[in-house]
């Protein structure tokens, strides 16, 4: 069973409901939610991060997130970075260090590594320009990313190399998005994920951050069986964000199993209330999504 739990739905600036990040659990066997998943992901890992972690562990079913009044980093078995902005990447710092001091065995040295994932470019840029003003010097000597997490690094361009599994069961696979353009489609690497069971052919669609996009992710929209759209509720000429006016296009069978997600804190102020009759809803921060059976 593999599941999906918002650390937060809201957009980058968002006030009320953190920022959109996603704890993937994954269980050979199931349900089971008072039992320890065998395999956990974060897709992102933003600026509100740590707040909305240490939030959700305090919920019945996600106890093994916390270590005292301390969030488990530990149980964080990997992360997957979509892009780069700081809603997205603002929490590694903390999550670094405190596996590096905190949960690393001081005797010897040994730090605690998760696994981080993206595509070979995104991964540089991010100790270039984002993790190497804060994480480069440790006690002695330098650092690079590697004295922080095991790296996985992807190839969106080659079949077979842009994936990586949980359990050998579920496939992950990454896909550009036009989040935004610097001179052409795609050129600024950005991603979401596909996911798949091996077992029943059943598929999870989640966008990451795009523009609307339809055309180039129709297919697989079409065969998910639950997709998580990222979307923008007010209209602007030039967005980086999928527009909900432009959404409320999509086929309707597409829209009724479409979660929205990123979504501002006037989402509740009244002219998105007809949401849940024209889509499956707005993405509920900590509620855990059963995706994968």
């Amino acid at each position: 069973m593999l599941t999906m739990t918002f650390l937060g739905v809201g957009s980058a600036f968002a006030k009320r409901n953190f920022q959109s990040n996603v704890l993937v659990e994954a269980w050979e066997k199931g349900p089971d939610y008072q039992a320890v998943p065998d395999d956990t992901l974060l897709i992102d890992y933003g600026t509100t991060g740590p707040q909305a972690l240490y939030a959700l562990m305090r919920k019945p079913g996600f106890e093994y997130l916390a270590r005292g009044n301390t969030i488990n980093y530990p149980a964080i078995h990997r992360v997957f970075i979509t892009h780069q902005h700081a809603d997205h990447i603002g929490g590694l710092e903390e999550m670094a260090m405190m596996n590096a001091y905190h949960y690393g065995d001081r005797k010897n040295g040994k730090r605690h590594k998760p696994q981080i994932i993206s595509s070979l470019s995104i991964l540089m840029n991010l100790w270039d320009h984002s993790l190497k003003g804060g994480l480069s010097v440790m006690a002695g000597r330098y650092a690079l990313l590697q004295d922080y997490f095991f790296i996985l690094a992807l190839n969106p361009a080659e079949p077979g190399k842009d994936r990586f599994t949980m359990l050998k069961r579920y496939h992950l696979r990454l896909f550009p998005t036009d989040h935004i353009h610097i001179e052409r489609k795609y050129d600024w690497p950005s991603y979401g994920l596909f996911i798949e069971d091996a077992q029943t052919q059943q598929a999870v669609f989640f966008t990451g951050d795009t523009r609307f996009d339809y055309p180039a992710y129709s297919r697989m929209m079409e065969q998910a069986h639950i997709c998580f759209h990222d979307t923008q509720l007010f209209d602007e000429p030039n967005p980086v964000h999928a527009l909900i006016s432009e959404l409320r296009t999509l086929p309707e069978s597409i829209r009724r199993k479409t979660y929205l997600y990123h979504y501002g804190d006037d989402w509740d102020s009244g002219p998105y209330d007809d949401v849940s009759e024209q889509f499956a809803g707005f993405a509920v921060p900590g509620q855990r999504y059963r995706v994968l059976e």
